[in-house]
């Protein structure tokens, strides 16, 4: 049995126990962290043994003029940080080497997880996205002011321009409330829980009880429904597509929402990796930390937008994880932060840096600005002493480094072109990820925006 609180607290103590390196400024400075789990069940045992194998904080996003045709600056996620720890695995597994997570699958060249283990997936705040269009309550829980009509956003001022709060990450705090037919109640943020498979259909939704929801900065993708901008709950679309507001610039990443949906499908450990593992990696669990927070929003932005998908490749499903929520914040979050604040220290802002720890034996820490190694100057900007160990250029060299070390006669079948020379070509080349995600992208995400090419043909 999974206790929200104690994936909770492992989360934050693998955090305190970090340098300080790359962490706000108490006080002054807020974050938002994310980590994976990876949760071994012993047979004929009820108790789960939980590791954190990977965290991460950050709260900007690189917009699309600085990304890199190298590959050597680029926008940082969950599955990134993780992949460093899967390729360790990997190495160990090629190498004849025994590995915990992986074993030997039916099918050359491929492995599949141990018996009993699994991942989880912790986040310190709901996704930016779909998930954060949650109803509100009471005007106290308002991250701006109330809309009043269309044509006051960005003009209203609430001790802050509104246009502003609206477009920056949803971490406004309030407490976590459950809603009952009768009457609005507040619950312990730990008893939300939501299995797979439970309908939400027999009780009235959380929209139909409140008259205004929560601001997402996620902007709506472009050809597809756009935000209809109305005072209270018709402000924003709900289910769509979504991409991350950049500083000052558009991004090419999708929402969180929209990423964790897709990797409930294809699953995390992307196109690469799938040319070793004979079944997609997927989180059974999602643990959300105290904060804004709705459990039928979470079904409705993580799972129900892809529970129709079917005609999947062999080794590809659609997911439906356990969806729990602590009662323990994060605290460096906006809202611990704001308590915190004291006369003379400034304004409140999102740290410039980035934090990215994994659990393997070479360089396990990796600190970021801007999609850059922390605290580099522009002298070396381009060059090895600026990347970060999880920009893609680093993590295709650490893949075609297992290549490498696997024994020719244990090579998967897919990687046995002699035309594979690009992060391009190896990504098109795992066959199975890329038909699972065309029926992904057909009957659920058909908006979803292409790749640039020229950004992808490094090696």
């Amino acid at each position: 049995m999974i206790n929200a609180d104690e994936v909770a607290e492992l989360c934050y103590e693998r955090f305190r126990q970090l340098p300080r390196r790359g962490k706000p400024e108490p006080g002054r400075e807020w974050s938002l962290l994310a980590a994976v789990l990876r949760i071994t069940r012993r047979p004929n045992s009820d108790s789960v043994e939980m590791e954190v194998i990977s965290l991460g904080t950050g709260t900007k996003c690189i917009g699309k003029a600085a990304m890199s045709a190298a590959g050597l600056c680029d926008p940082l996620s969950v599955d990134e940080f993780l992949c460093r720890y899967l390729i360790q695995e990997l190495h160990r597994a090629v190498s004849s080497r025994y590995s915990s997570l992986f074993r030997p699958a039916d099918r050359r060249g491929k492995w599949r997880l141990q018996p009993g283990v699994s991942f989880l997936l912790f986040t310190s705040h709901t996704p930016c996205g779909d998930t954060s269009i949650i109803p509100m309550t009471d005007s106290q829980s308002q991250p701006c002011p109330p809309v009043t009509s269309v044509s006051s956003c960005g003009e209203t001022d609430g001790g802050r321009n509104l246009k502003r709060k609206v477009e920056e990450p949803e971490t406004d705090p309030f407490e976590s409330r459950t809603k009952s037919p009768d009457r609005v109640v507040s619950v312990p943020a730990s008893a939300s829980e939501l299995k797979p498979g439970d309908s939400t259909d027999s009780r009235q939704s959380d929209a139909e009880l409140v008259g205004d929801v929560h601001r997402t900065g996620a902007k709506c993708v472009p050809g597809g429904p756009a935000d209809l901008l109305l005072p209270g709950a018709g402000y924003h679309s709900a289910g769509v597509l979504r991409v991350k507001p950049g500083r000052g610039e558009p991004t090419l990443s999708l929402s969180c929402s929209d990423k964790l949906a897709r990797w409930g499908v294809l699953g995390f450990q992307g196109a690469l990796l799938s040319h070793y593992l004979e079944e997609a990696l997927y989180f059974d669990t999602v643990v959300v930390g105290k904060c804004p927070y709705s459990q039928e929003v979470m079904h409705r932005a993580l799972v129900m937008r892809c529970s129709h998908v079917s005609e999947l490749p062999a080794g590809f499903s659609v997911c439906s994880p356990l969806l729990l929520q602590s009662s323990l914040e994060f605290q460096f979050s906006q809202n611990q932060t704001e308590l915190q604040h004291q006369g003379g220290q400034g304004r409140i802002s999102p740290c410039g840096a980035a934090i990215s720890w994994c659990n393997v034996a070479d360089q396990p820490l990796d600190v970021t600005a801007n999609g850059y190694k922390h605290g580099v100057t522009k002298k070396v900007l381009g060059t090895p002493k600026a990347r970060s160990l999880l920009c893609k250029l680093e993590l295709f060299h650490s893949f075609l480094s297992l290549v490498a070390a696997t024994d020719p006669s244990a090579l998967p079948d897919s990687l046995r072109s002699g035309e594979l020379h690009t992060y391009w070509d190896h990504k098109r080349a795992s066959q199975s990820y890329q038909r699972a995600w065309q029926q992904l992208r057909l009957q659920a995400f058909p908006l979803w925006p292409c790749s640039d090419r020229n950004l992808l043909l490094f090696r």
